[in-house]
Protein backbone atom coordinates (compact mmCIF):
# COMPACT_ATOMS: atom_id res chain seq x y z
CA UNK A 1 0.00 0.00 0.00
CA UNK A 2 1.21 3.52 -0.89
CA UNK A 3 -0.19 6.77 -0.49
CA UNK A 4 1.14 10.48 -1.56
CA UNK A 5 0.24 13.78 0.14
CA UNK A 6 0.27 16.35 -2.32
CA UNK A 7 -0.03 19.74 -0.41
CA UNK A 8 -2.85 22.20 -1.83
CA UNK A 9 -0.80 24.80 -3.02
CA UNK A 10 1.28 22.54 -5.33
CA UNK A 11 0.10 23.65 -8.37
CA UNK A 12 0.38 27.41 -7.47
CA UNK A 13 4.28 26.83 -5.88
CA UNK A 14 5.31 25.10 -8.99
CA UNK A 15 4.12 27.64 -11.30
CA UNK A 16 6.16 29.88 -9.00
CA UNK A 17 8.90 28.26 -9.45
CA UNK A 18 9.08 28.00 -5.86
CA UNK A 19 10.18 24.23 -3.91
CA UNK A 20 7.57 21.32 -3.18
CA UNK A 21 7.44 19.05 -0.51
CA UNK A 22 5.48 15.89 -0.74
CA UNK A 23 4.98 13.15 0.79
CA UNK A 24 5.15 9.07 0.20
CA UNK A 25 3.62 6.92 2.76
CA UNK A 26 4.56 3.00 2.73
CA UNK A 27 3.68 -0.30 4.57
CA UNK A 28 6.73 -1.11 5.79
CA UNK A 29 5.41 -4.44 7.03
CA UNK A 30 6.22 -5.58 3.64
CA UNK A 31 9.84 -4.60 3.15
CA UNK A 32 10.44 -5.48 -0.12
CA UNK A 33 7.38 -4.32 -1.58
CA UNK A 34 8.15 -1.06 0.14
CA UNK A 35 11.17 -0.75 -1.15
CA UNK A 36 10.15 -0.93 -4.66
CA UNK A 37 7.31 1.64 -4.12
CA UNK A 38 9.72 3.88 -2.67
CA UNK A 39 12.23 3.53 -5.79
CA UNK A 40 9.12 4.40 -8.45
CA UNK A 41 8.01 6.95 -6.38
CA UNK A 42 11.72 8.63 -6.15
CA UNK A 43 11.84 8.13 -10.16
CA UNK A 44 8.57 9.52 -11.14
CA UNK A 45 9.21 12.88 -8.74
CA UNK A 46 12.66 12.83 -10.41
CA UNK A 47 11.06 12.70 -14.18
CA UNK A 48 8.51 15.23 -13.00
CA UNK A 49 11.09 17.50 -11.59
CA UNK A 50 13.30 16.96 -14.86
CA UNK A 51 10.12 18.04 -16.77
CA UNK A 52 9.23 21.07 -14.86
CA UNK A 53 12.74 22.28 -14.73
CA UNK A 54 13.07 22.17 -18.21
CA UNK A 55 10.36 23.79 -19.43
CA UNK A 56 11.14 26.53 -16.62
CA UNK A 57 14.86 27.15 -18.68
CA UNK A 58 13.40 26.77 -21.63
CA UNK A 59 10.84 30.20 -20.77
CA UNK A 60 13.27 31.77 -18.87
CA UNK A 61 16.61 30.99 -20.74
CA UNK A 62 18.07 30.62 -16.97
CA UNK A 63 20.51 28.35 -16.00
CA UNK A 64 19.60 25.22 -14.11
CA UNK A 65 17.14 25.43 -11.77
CA UNK A 66 16.90 23.63 -8.25
CA UNK A 67 14.65 20.67 -8.46
CA UNK A 68 11.23 21.82 -7.76
CA UNK A 69 9.84 18.89 -6.66
CA UNK A 70 11.24 16.93 -3.21
CA UNK A 71 10.16 14.08 -1.94
CA UNK A 72 9.79 12.67 1.72
CA UNK A 73 9.38 8.71 1.83
CA UNK A 74 8.05 7.16 5.12
CA UNK A 75 7.40 3.81 6.05
CA UNK A 76 4.86 2.93 8.56
CA UNK A 77 4.82 -0.17 10.63
CA UNK A 78 8.41 -0.99 9.46
CA UNK A 79 10.52 2.83 9.68
CA UNK A 80 13.91 1.06 8.58
CA UNK A 81 12.50 -1.29 6.51
CA UNK A 82 14.58 -4.52 8.37
CA UNK A 83 13.70 -7.14 6.32
CA UNK A 84 14.12 -9.37 9.94
CA UNK A 85 11.19 -7.72 10.66
CA UNK A 86 9.01 -9.39 8.42
CA UNK A 87 10.71 -12.49 8.02
CA UNK A 88 10.75 -13.55 11.28
CA UNK A 89 6.86 -13.27 11.92
CA UNK A 90 6.66 -15.42 8.35
CA UNK A 91 9.21 -17.92 9.96
CA UNK A 92 7.11 -18.92 12.58
CA UNK A 93 4.37 -19.95 10.25
CA UNK A 94 7.10 -22.19 8.27
CA UNK A 95 8.12 -23.64 11.38
CA UNK A 96 4.52 -24.43 12.61
CA UNK A 97 3.61 -26.14 9.73
CA UNK A 98 6.83 -28.47 9.32
CA UNK A 99 6.25 -29.44 12.49
CA UNK A 100 2.61 -29.68 12.81
CA UNK A 101 1.81 -30.95 9.52
CA UNK A 102 4.66 -32.98 8.27
CA UNK A 103 5.99 -34.43 12.02
CA UNK A 104 2.36 -35.91 12.41
CA UNK A 105 1.71 -36.87 8.77
CA UNK A 106 4.57 -38.70 9.14
CA UNK A 107 4.21 -40.34 12.67
CA UNK A 108 0.80 -41.50 12.07
CA UNK A 109 1.68 -43.04 8.98
CA UNK A 110 4.83 -44.97 10.58
CA UNK A 111 2.21 -46.21 13.21
CA UNK A 112 0.21 -47.83 10.04
CA UNK A 113 3.30 -49.36 8.57
CA UNK A 114 4.50 -51.08 11.65
CA UNK A 115 0.78 -52.41 12.65
CA UNK A 116 0.63 -50.25 16.10
CA UNK A 117 -2.28 -48.51 14.91
CA UNK A 118 -4.04 -51.58 14.32
CA UNK A 119 -3.53 -52.70 17.92
CA UNK A 120 -4.51 -49.10 19.29
CA UNK A 121 -7.61 -49.39 17.45
CA UNK A 122 -8.80 -52.92 19.11
CA UNK A 123 -8.39 -51.16 22.59
CA UNK A 124 -12.07 -49.79 23.81
CA UNK A 125 -10.28 -46.57 23.20
CA UNK A 126 -12.57 -44.14 21.28
CA UNK A 127 -11.85 -42.45 17.75
CA UNK A 128 -11.40 -39.16 19.18
CA UNK A 129 -9.40 -39.87 21.92
CA UNK A 130 -6.86 -41.99 19.30
CA UNK A 131 -6.92 -38.54 17.58
CA UNK A 132 -6.38 -35.56 19.63
CA UNK A 133 -3.98 -38.41 21.60
CA UNK A 134 -1.69 -38.42 19.03
CA UNK A 135 -1.93 -34.40 18.18
CA UNK A 136 -1.35 -33.35 21.19
CA UNK A 137 2.18 -33.39 22.24
CA UNK A 138 2.80 -31.77 18.53
CA UNK A 139 0.12 -29.16 20.10
CA UNK A 140 2.53 -28.41 23.40
CA UNK A 141 5.39 -28.73 21.23
CA UNK A 142 4.14 -26.02 18.47
CA UNK A 143 3.35 -23.65 21.63
CA UNK A 144 6.47 -24.13 23.02
CA UNK A 145 8.37 -23.35 19.47
CA UNK A 146 6.47 -20.45 19.14
CA UNK A 147 7.16 -18.69 22.53
CA UNK A 148 10.93 -19.14 22.02
CA UNK A 149 11.06 -18.31 18.20
CA UNK A 150 8.92 -14.73 19.79
CA UNK A 151 11.41 -14.57 22.90
CA UNK A 152 14.67 -15.04 20.42
CA UNK A 153 13.42 -12.51 17.91
CA UNK A 154 12.87 -9.78 19.95
CA UNK A 155 15.94 -10.38 22.40
CA UNK A 156 18.61 -11.37 19.27
CA UNK A 157 16.63 -9.18 16.36
CA UNK A 158 15.26 -6.90 18.43
CA UNK A 159 11.89 -7.29 16.39
CA UNK A 160 9.35 -5.61 18.93
CA UNK A 161 6.00 -7.57 19.44
CA UNK A 162 3.31 -4.65 19.08
CA UNK A 163 0.10 -6.21 19.52
CA UNK A 164 -1.17 -8.50 21.79
CA UNK A 165 0.95 -11.48 23.39
CA UNK A 166 -2.46 -13.49 24.21
CA UNK A 167 -3.85 -12.88 20.39
CA UNK A 168 -0.57 -14.03 19.06
CA UNK A 169 -0.87 -17.20 21.06
CA UNK A 170 -4.37 -17.44 20.38
CA UNK A 171 -3.86 -17.53 16.60
CA UNK A 172 -1.26 -19.94 16.97
CA UNK A 173 -2.88 -22.29 18.62
CA UNK A 174 -5.94 -22.19 16.12
CA UNK A 175 -3.28 -22.61 12.73
CA UNK A 176 -1.42 -25.54 14.69
CA UNK A 177 -4.52 -27.37 15.37
CA UNK A 178 -5.79 -26.86 11.34
CA UNK A 179 -2.04 -28.08 10.58
CA UNK A 180 -2.19 -30.74 12.94
CA UNK A 181 -5.10 -32.27 11.95
CA UNK A 182 -4.30 -31.53 8.24
CA UNK A 183 -0.94 -34.21 8.83
CA UNK A 184 -3.23 -36.80 11.04
CA UNK A 185 -5.54 -36.60 7.49
CA UNK A 186 -2.44 -37.66 5.30
CA UNK A 187 -0.67 -39.79 7.76
CA UNK A 188 -4.65 -41.98 8.04
CA UNK A 189 -5.02 -41.67 4.33
CA UNK A 190 -1.37 -42.44 2.96
CA UNK A 191 -0.47 -45.12 5.29
CA UNK A 192 3.23 -45.35 4.25
CA UNK A 193 5.79 -42.70 5.49
CA UNK A 194 7.34 -41.82 1.84
CA UNK A 195 4.08 -40.83 0.63
CA UNK A 196 2.41 -39.23 4.31
CA UNK A 197 5.48 -37.08 3.65
CA UNK A 198 5.02 -35.94 0.08
CA UNK A 199 1.85 -34.89 0.60
CA UNK A 200 2.82 -33.19 3.59
CA UNK A 201 5.07 -31.14 2.03
CA UNK A 202 3.26 -30.34 -1.43
CA UNK A 203 -0.11 -29.90 -0.09
CA UNK A 204 0.62 -28.26 3.45
CA UNK A 205 4.28 -26.90 3.44
CA UNK A 206 4.72 -25.41 -0.13
CA UNK A 207 1.97 -23.44 -0.22
CA UNK A 208 3.20 -21.69 3.52
CA UNK A 209 6.04 -21.15 1.83
CA UNK A 210 4.99 -19.70 -1.29
CA UNK A 211 1.44 -18.56 -1.61
CA UNK A 212 0.85 -17.12 1.93
CA UNK A 213 2.64 -14.24 1.21
CA UNK A 214 5.66 -15.16 3.00
CA UNK A 215 8.00 -14.59 0.02
CA UNK A 216 5.94 -13.40 -2.54
CA UNK A 217 3.60 -10.34 -2.26
CA UNK A 218 0.26 -11.83 -3.00
CA UNK A 219 -0.82 -8.35 -4.61
CA UNK A 220 1.97 -9.21 -7.77
CA UNK A 221 0.89 -13.04 -8.04
CA UNK A 222 -1.33 -13.80 -11.42
CA UNK A 223 -5.09 -13.31 -11.08
CA UNK A 224 -5.48 -17.21 -10.76
CA UNK A 225 -3.09 -17.96 -8.24
CA UNK A 226 -4.21 -14.91 -6.05
CA UNK A 227 -7.69 -16.77 -5.60
CA UNK A 228 -5.78 -20.26 -4.80
CA UNK A 229 -3.99 -18.44 -2.35
CA UNK A 230 -7.64 -18.08 -0.66
CA UNK A 231 -7.53 -21.55 0.23
CA UNK A 232 -3.72 -21.40 1.87
CA UNK A 233 -4.66 -20.73 5.59
CA UNK A 234 -0.92 -19.74 5.76
CA UNK A 235 -1.93 -16.67 4.40
CA UNK A 236 -4.45 -15.55 6.91
CA UNK A 237 -2.11 -16.83 9.99
CA UNK A 238 0.68 -14.29 8.33
CA UNK A 239 -1.66 -11.88 8.04
CA UNK A 240 -2.77 -11.93 11.41
CA UNK A 241 1.37 -12.09 12.71
CA UNK A 242 2.40 -9.27 10.79
CA UNK A 243 -0.88 -7.50 11.96
CA UNK A 244 0.20 -8.31 15.85
CA UNK A 245 4.40 -8.05 15.57
CA UNK A 246 4.28 -4.71 12.88
CA UNK A 247 0.92 -3.20 13.27
CA UNK A 248 0.07 -3.66 17.06
CA UNK A 249 -3.62 -3.90 16.07
CA UNK A 250 -6.23 -6.31 17.99
CA UNK A 251 -9.03 -8.43 16.90
CA UNK A 252 -11.58 -5.49 16.15
CA UNK A 253 -9.72 -5.75 12.98
CA UNK A 254 -8.04 -9.28 12.47
CA UNK A 255 -11.21 -10.49 13.21
CA UNK A 256 -12.28 -11.98 10.06
CA UNK A 257 -8.61 -13.83 9.32
CA UNK A 258 -9.07 -15.45 12.84
CA UNK A 259 -12.47 -16.41 11.58
CA UNK A 260 -11.51 -18.17 8.30
CA UNK A 261 -8.85 -19.77 10.10
CA UNK A 262 -10.84 -20.93 13.03
CA UNK A 263 -13.18 -22.79 9.89
CA UNK A 264 -9.98 -24.56 8.48
CA UNK A 265 -8.80 -26.04 12.02
CA UNK A 266 -12.71 -26.93 12.52
CA UNK A 267 -12.63 -28.85 9.14
CA UNK A 268 -9.56 -30.53 9.68
CA UNK A 269 -10.65 -31.67 12.99
CA UNK A 270 -14.19 -32.75 11.85
CA UNK A 271 -11.90 -34.66 8.38
CA UNK A 272 -9.65 -36.76 10.59
CA UNK A 273 -11.55 -38.08 12.54
CA UNK A 274 -14.26 -39.03 9.68
CA UNK A 275 -11.37 -41.00 8.16
CA UNK A 276 -10.38 -42.66 10.93
CA UNK A 277 -13.71 -43.66 11.38
CA UNK A 278 -13.87 -44.74 7.69
CA UNK A 279 -10.99 -46.77 8.00
CA UNK A 280 -11.82 -48.99 10.66
CA UNK A 281 -15.27 -49.90 9.22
Amino acid sequence: MIAVVVPYDFARKVQQGERVDVQVIVDGSDSNTARLAVAYAKSVGMIFSRQVGARRMALMGRGEPAEPVELHPRAWYNPDLKSQNVIIPGILAVVMMVIAGMMTSVTVAREWEMGTMEQLISTPVRVPEIVFGKVLPYFVLGLLDVAIAAALGEWLFHVPLRGSPGLLFLSASIFLTGALFFGMTVGIVMKTQVLANQIAMIAGFLPTLLLSGFVFAIENMPELIQLITYLVPARYFIALLRGIYLKGIGLEILWLNLLLLGIYAAIMVILANRKLKLKLE
